[in-house]
């Protein structure tokens, strides 16, 4: 968490996260070799042909140009942070001089005829003790102004990168928006801009701070002893070969690891998408199953990296102790040859160097942070980079939009399909003020002609070349896509032939003009656009109503002024009459994509969006095909009175909606093969209009009411699987118990006991982390009997001091094998369960009740990301962060042991007044570091679902001219985001110095007392040296373990989440039961049903009582709104009733 608690004062215990980040310094190196480190991620993607586009190199100039969104306020605060990082890294460096000098008095105090009276050396305990406290001091200060300034920068200039992507992705192309998935938007905003936030905040500080450190160590050794210096480096060539032979095999196993967990959350993500579906068709059990072959594959491969990462937890260690010998050994030697003048100069070398080394992981750690945010910002640079198509143009007064519209021999390709050809050398005019309505068979082109009249597309040959090679999709974005248009691509596969690319001929033209001249968001002003699939954004009925006066002069009206014309929209589309029994009304959340709103009620909603600022040209796709009979003939008379002198084009499948157009063009396979009035097509006896018609005849009449049940049937996608005999009926949707949060032992403590049958991993996992835990009191108890033998003779000193070096080459090797049996047990027990648990939650997932996905909170989205975030925290917490926190706790019994063994004085005035000290600092830091990290995600959160849904909307977005609009309000959110985190900031990176210095006024005072009673001569050096050394360690221990305390956290809140999905209740199976197929049916009966949705007080269903008998046709229909789909879904069981009785054969 941060890069200075852990590393300081001598001699340090080596965290396996510092043995983990010095592996990783391999990463810089590889990152630097890879040709194309972006477009090699993406070759496995699925999203498309990556392979195939040029990427650019995710080179560490995009991370240096991330700081160009910077303003100059930003550049002072950077600069500002720039130095007081340095003065605070420099700080421990001259501890080590400080606590040389003092090493040094203390063995010629205590060296048999000393001259140094207790006086004396009482004077210079307390000169060098109050030199500590002026670093503690000092480090303070620095610390603080270094930390809030870089993260109100960071914060600042993130914030600029993530308003600058939406902007400059909205500003791209449909050609280009269309190849992005809303997912991977999201992705970008947040998971993206986040790596690169933390790159030019936390870690800019660290980076600097240790460079300082590791610099300043070892001018301070090289000043003292620069042969010894060289002597005691030794062990870093060690440490580079070894993660050097070791880390590249284990990245390989690694990324192909990422691979299929990529897979598998695409997969899920696919299936919390159309989970109505999937329930309906009883499909769960099947793509489960698909989803854990691809764990197992992950799984697997991952089990493979287990021997390495046992072997890459322990060279630091190994290095750090065998130094230790090698050093101690040749110090002695120079020593007693006369070469070194005391035992201070070789402790200063030592640990300096020693901390030089152990902080060059701190160095790693930072700079694969900026490794990897380079790569992020690419990844966002791509799209801010790409080319930007002139918008500007001709608009009023020198061109008017009633005017004809002309399709002149007009040839057209999708660009991520430019080989099949959709429309073929179409002449067509759409008459200024008149009705034209588009018909044909699948296929034929119809919403094409839309996509080209809205500007969608153009005939310039405009291809998806300039979207971001991550995010080439094979096929355009299905949010928004027709099903005209999915059946239409699909059959032009099959019947057209191979054209080749850019096969976008001709001209469109409104009047005289060229489309292409006309300024577009002019040209868009003048559209009203109604889709097939209308969309909603989650946000108030009124706000999805006024969206439609976005781009125009009465964007900036009143709203008291906007709502007189919302309400007459709404009145005029027939949606007021709905609106108004809602409980709140204009104000009512229509939910994502508008899901609390029936089909026909969103289509209304859509019609009055569309028609609020009276435009002149108006586009009809299928208007009218989610909505009942009743109002359709209703919402058809609006659409008839507002097409009144205006350009309207109509695409329609039910021939009944145009009769009354003023002209009909038949299209078929991309050409005009008919057109004039209805009475004169119906002329052609043998013509394609004459056919369509005939075969609807029945469709329009008798099957029409029960077609539109359907269609609204699959629009709502409220449908389950009917389960078995009787739904006794007296639970609500919600009818499961609240589960109740428990704590790390009784949650994530569960998990691991009910993973109970792998005792033998566990057994391997605690031999090893109570040998690495007593490695610290040892060492303590070793390196006070060094620091003892200078005080003996000379002929004993050699043969001591060879004697307790070669103990620390012992304790070197003891390290070596408990770090590689615990690193190798914890990876593989961390990858046996995480696949349990991971298959577990999105079983429990994907059978819930529908009730459950109709929350705000259950996007698609956020459950993919809490399925992948929260079995990842579980893994890593198994794999290192629980292993290194329970050494912790090993450390600092065993250091608060032997410290009492050798003297309670001292021990008391450290257990009781140091560590306390270093106990709250560490926890309160945590707590605000983790409400800042709260704070963040929250808000960000917000902010890129907002994004993400205006994404999966960019059709809506783009028609009613809302990307500004969209930019301004994601900018909004980020500016309250940046006010909030800085108000946190404060206070948290006070806490956060406390933590980063409290150790330099820990060592002051055990200096000072220790000191005391070493001038009584009541302890002696190895007393004070073991007692001091254990208090450190214990220190270290403590700050260790709250270091992993956030991961501990979100460990438990994560393992919460994963228990608090399993089942809570037994009325219902876990598992769906499909019914016995029978040629007779089945009976169902509703008796006496009432039901409410959840989100809504007003009741659906009011005392329903239906009875169909086996084998009968029936028919619901009703008005939008009535409970037509209510009552489908009730017999699918996506939810229960109210009250009542639902029965299935009695």
């Amino acid at each position: 968490m941060d890069a200075s608690v852990d590393a300081r004062s001598p001699p340090r215990p080596a965290a396996s996260a510092e043995a983990e980040n010095a592996a990783l310094a391999v990463q810089v190196l590889e990152i630097g070799q890879e040709k194309n480190g972006v477009v090699e991620a993406v070759a496995h993607d699925d999203d498309g042909p990556a392979k195939s586009k040029k990427s650019p190199q995710a080179g560490l100039k995009n991370y240096f140009r991330v700081f160009s969104y910077g303003t100059a306020f930003d550049f002072v605060l950077i600069a500002l942070c720039s130095i007081t990082s340095i003065g605070s890294g420099v700080a421990f460096p001259l501890m080590n001089v400080v606590f040389g000098q003092l090493v040094g008095s203390f063995t010629t105090y205590f060296i048999p005829g000393t001259t140094v009276t207790s006086r004396e050396f009482q004077a210079e305990v307390n000169r060098l003790t109050l030199y500590l406290v002026y670093l503690f001091i000092a480090k303070f200060f620095l610390s603080y102004i270094s930390m809030l300034t870089i993260r109100i920068s960071g914060l600042r200039i993130s914030a600029a990168l993530r308003l600058a992507y939406l902007r400059a992705l909205f500003a791209q192309p449909v050609s280009v928006i269309d190849t992005i998935s809303p997912g991977k938007v999201s992705t970008r905003i947040t998971t993206s801009s986040n790596t690169v936030q933390l790159a030019i905040s936390q870690h800019f500080a660290m980076l600097f701070q240790s460079l300082t450190f590791v610099i300043g160590a070892y001018v301070v050794a090289f000043i003292k002893s620069p042969l010894l210096t060289l002597v005691a480096s030794a062990s870093l060539p060690f440490i580079l070969v070894v993660y050097g032979v070791l880390f590249p095999p284990f990245m390989r196993i690694h990324k192909i690891t990422e691979k299929y967990h990529d897979d598998a959350s695409a997969m899920a993500f696919e299936m919390f998408s159309s989970i109505r579906i999937i329930v309906a068709f009883g499909a769960e059990a099947k793509l489960a199953r698909q989803h854990e072959d691809m764990l197992d594959k992950a799984a697997k491969n991952e089990k493979k990296a287990a021997p390495l990462m046992g072997l890459m937890m322990s060279p630091m260690m190994v290095g750090q102790y065998g130094t230790f010998a090698i050093a101690f050994w040749f110090g002695i030697k120079r020593y007693s040859e006369g070469k070194e003048a005391n035992v201070g100069t070789i402790t200063v070398v030592l640990f300096s160097v020693m901390m030089a080394l152990m902080n060059i992981s701190r160095v790693v750690s930072p700079m694969i942070a900026i490794a990897k945010a380079a790569t992020a910002a690419t990844e966002l640079f791509v799209t801010i980079d790409a080319p930007v198509p002139n918008t500007a143009g001709l608009k009023e007064p020198d061109i008017t939009a009633d005017a004809d519209i002309t399709l002149d021999n007009v040839c057209f390709s999708y660009p991520s399909r430019p080989d099949v050809q959709i429309l073929k050398g179409l002449d067509l005019a759409f008459e200024a003020g008149k009705v034209t309505a588009i018909v044909g068979p699948s296929g034929s082109g119809k919403s094409t002609i839309v996509g080209l009249v809205q500007r969608w597309y153009d005939l310039s040959g405009t291809t998806a070349l300039a979207a971001p090679a991550t995010q080439i999709s094979t096929s355009p974005s299905a949010t928004e896509l027709t099903q005209e248009k999915k059946a239409e691509e699909s059959k032009n596969k099959e019947e057209e032939p191979e054209l080749g690319p850019n096969t976008c001929t001709g001209n469109i033209k409104i009047g005289s003009t060229d489309l292409s001249q006309v300024d577009l968001k002019w040209w868009r002003s003048q559209i009203g656009l109604v889709q097939q699939e209308p969309f909603l954004f989650n946000d108030t009925l009124y706000n999805n109503v006024a969206f439609g006066l976005s781009g125009t002069s009465y964007e900036g009206l009143p709203k008291e002024e906007k709502m007189k014309m919302v309400e007459e929209a709404c009145r005029e589309a027939y949606a007021e009459e709905f609106i108004t029994k809602l409980p709140d009304g204009y104000d009512t959340m229509v939910g994502e994509s508008g899901i609390k709103l029936s089909g026909g009620q969103r289509q209304r909603i859509s019609i009055a969006r569309s028609i609020i600022k009276q435009p002149p040209v108006l586009i009809l796709d299928e208007a009218t095909s989610a909505i009942d009979v009743r109002t359709e003939r209703i919402v058809q008379q609006a659409l008839d009175r507002v097409s009144k002198n205006r350009t309207t084009i109509v695409i329609a499948h039910r021939l009944s909606t145009i009769r009354r157009a003023d002209k009909i063009v038949v299209l078929r396979q991309g050409k005009l093969v008919e057109q004039g009035t209805h009475e004169d097509l119906l002329k052609i006896d043998a013509g394609v209009y004459y056919g369509l018609v005939h075969a609807q005849e029945i469709a329009m009449e008798a099957e029409h009411t029960d077609d539109d049940n359907v269609l609204e049937k699959v629009k709502t996608t409220r449908s389950e699987v009917i389960e078995k005999h009787t739904v006794s009926s007296h639970t609500s949707e919600s009818a499961e118990p609240e589960y109740k949060q428990q704590g790390l032992l009784r949650s994530f403590g569960r998990l691991i006991y009910e993973q109970r049958q792998h005792w033998i991993l566990y057994a391997l996992a605690i031999a090893g982390i109570l040998a690495s835990g007593a490695v610290y009191p040892l060492q303590a108890w070793i390196f006070a009997s060094v620091i003892n033998v200078f005080t003996l003779p000379m002929n004993e000193l050699v043969s001591q001091g060879n004697f307790w070096a070669g103990m620390f080459g012992v304790l070197a090797a003891s390290t070596f094998l408990s770090y590689f049996t615990m690193g190798a047990a914890c990876q593989l027990i961390a990858i046996t369960v995480t696949l349990k648990y991971r298959q577990e939650y999105l079983d429990n997932l994907i059978r819930k009740r529908i009730a459950f996905f109709d929350d705000q909170g259950h996007s698609p989205g956020s459950l993919t990301a809490s399925l992948s975030s929260d079995t990842t925290q579980i893994q890593q917490l198994m794999a290192t962060e629980m292993s290194m926190a329970l050494i912790a706790v090993v450390n600092l019994v065993g250091c608060i042991i032997i410290s009492f063994v050798y003297g309670w004085k001292l021990s008391l005035v450290g257990l009781f007044a140091a560590l306390p000290l270093i106990l709250a600092a560490g926890y309160l830091r945590v707590r605000l570091e983790m409400e800042f990290a709260k704070t963040n995600a929250k808000v960000f959160e917000n902010s890129s679902q907002f994004a993400a849904e205006a994404v999966g909307a960019f059709r809506t977005v783009l028609s009613l001219i809302m990307e500004d609009m969209i930019g301004n309000r994601y900018e909004s959110l980020l500016q309250g985001h940046v006010t909030k985190a800085f108000s946190s900031a404060k206070y948290s990176t006070a806490v956060f110095a406390a933590s980063d210095s409290v150790e330099l006024g820990v060592m002051a005072l055990t200096f000072w007392y220790g000191g005391t009673l070493l001038a009584s001569r009541e302890y002696n050096n190895v007393d004070f040296f073991v007692i001091y050394q254990a208090i450190v360690q214990g220190a270290v221990a403590a700050g260790m373990f709250f270091s992993f305390a956030p991961n501990m956290a979100q460990a438990t809140a994560s393992a919460n989440r994963i228990i608090s999905m399993r089942p809570q209740n037994t009325s219902g199976p876990s598992k769906y039961q499909p019914l016995e197929q029978t040629t007779q049916g089945g009976s169902i009966e509703f008796q006496n049903v009432y039901f409410t949705y959840k989100s809504r007080e007003v009741p659906v269903l009011s005392n329903l009582n239906i009875y169909v008998r086996p084998g009968q046709f029936a028919a619901l229909v009703g008005a939008s709104g009535c409970g037509k789909s209510t009552t489908i879904s009730l017999l699918e069981r996506f939810y229960d009733a109210s009250s009542g009785r639902i029965l299935f054969n009695g």
